[in-house]
Parts: C-alpha cells; sequence; structure tokens
C-alpha cells in the first residue's frame, strides 16, 4: 500500500468517527483566534479558552488590544505559561494589524508567517479554519499519529511533516483530516497513555500496530 493510498482510507474513516471535529479554541474573530493559538503553545485550549473571556472583554477589537501595554495583557494571560513572551508577541502582532492592514488579518500565508508569534502552524490554523483555504496543521497530536501509521517516516520536525503530508494529502482535505487526527489523538491514540488499539478505527492498517503485533 503506498502512503497515498494509506491516507485516503485514514481520511475517509475518520470522517465517519468524527464528522464533525472543528478547532476546539473558541472564537468569534479571526484575531481572536490567532491570540488564542500563540497562547496555546504549551497550554490546553481548554484553558485558553476560559483566560482569553478576560481578555476579549477588556480588549473587544483589534485596536483596543494593540493600545495596550505587554504588562497589562501578560496580567490577564499569565496562567496559560510563558505569560511574558506571548504577551510580547501579541502585543506587536496587534499593532501590526493595526499599522499595517486596518485591523483585518491578511489571508496571505506569507503575510501571517511576518506576523509577531506566528509560525506555520498558526498561519495554517488561520488558513484552513478562517479562510477555507488548503492548510495542513502538525501539531504533537498531527506528528505523533502520522508517524505511528505510517503516514511519515520517523519525522518529528513539523514543518517537514508538513511538507510530507501535502505529498499525499489532498488539499481541499487537510484541514479537517488534521481536526480529526486531534481528536483521534486525544481519544484512542494518546500519548500519555497505551493507545487503545482496540477500539481504533485504523489499527488494521497502522503501521506501529502491526510492528507490535510481530
Amino acid at each position: 500500500m503506498t502512503k497515498k493510498e494509506l491516507a485516503r482510507i485514514c481520511i475517509e474513516r475518520l470522517k465517519k468517527e468524527y464528522p464533525r471535529s472543528e478547532c476546539t479554541l473558541d472564537y468569534d474573530h479571526a484575531w481572536q483566534l490567532l491570540v488564542s493559538v500563540r497562547l496555546a503553545a504549551q497550554c490546553t485550549d481548554a484553558r485558553v479558552n476560559v483566560v482569553v473571556q478576560d481578555l476579549f472583554a477588556k480588549y473587544p477589537n483589534v485596536e483596543a488590544l494593540a493600545a495596550a501595554e505587554p504588562e497589562e495583557i501578560e496580567a490577564i494571560v499569565k496562567p496559560c505559561g510563558l505569560g511574558r513572551s506571548k504577551a510580547r508577541d501579541i502585543s506587536a502582532c496587534m499593532r501590526k494589524l493595526r499599522d499595517e492592514y486596518g485591523g483585518k488579518i491578511p489571508d496571505d500565508f506569507n503575510a501571517l508567517l511576518a506576523l509577531p508569534g506566528v509560525g506555520r502552524k498558526s498561519a495554517n490554523l488561520i488558513m484552513g479554519d478562517v479562510f477555507g483555504k488548503p492548510a495542513i496543521v502538525t501539531d504533537t497530536h498531527c506528528i505523533r499519529l502520522c508517524n505511528r501509521i505510517g503516514l511519515v517516516d520517523g519525522i518529528k520536525e513539523p514543518a517537514k511533516v508538513e511538507k510530507e503530508l501535502w505529498k499525499i494529502i489532498p488539499p481541499e482535505e487537510g484541514s479537517d483530516f488534521c481536526h480529526r487526527l486531534v481528536d483521534h489523538g486525544r481519544a484512542v491514540c494518546t500519548a500519555r497513555t497505551t493507545p487503545y488499539c482496540d477500539k481504533c478505527c485504523l489499527a488494521d492498517v497502522c503501521r506501529a500496530r502491526k510492528e507490535f503485533e510481530r
């Protein structure tokens, strides 16, 4: 079986298993997702969703958040960890959006990458979830599962995993597929416990499972 054939099987089965997969960060506007995904680094989405309630209530738009001092932002986002660096990035990002984009989020991948604190994972998330464009979000679940299943071979660097997945995942499927990998990684193919292979819809095609049974 080729990797492209394996990818097709994974896409179809995960669609049936998780038909409503979506981003688990709460947001009403694109700029809020940009803030939340920065806060989510080394922090759970659930905690971010709680913390940003106060942040967005106090600063309800790009202009308001851009006008805040980094120290004011840090005081609110500190529970997410790495408060100083995250607050600094959020402040610089919002100010660039205000000054160069009229408070709007650019729909160009390279323009997103040029924003402070925005990496490939964040840019892909925005491209896929906000603008509905082809995207592959290589978070920890995606990287772990793709290596276990056999979609990539021992690659742990996010950018390299993304590059390999672009070769085998249809562009229109990438964003949703990555969301489903997150759901599957949390529920079944877990990181901190033994994976629940007995209830995995991919067990019969999973490389790690086959190697375990040898």
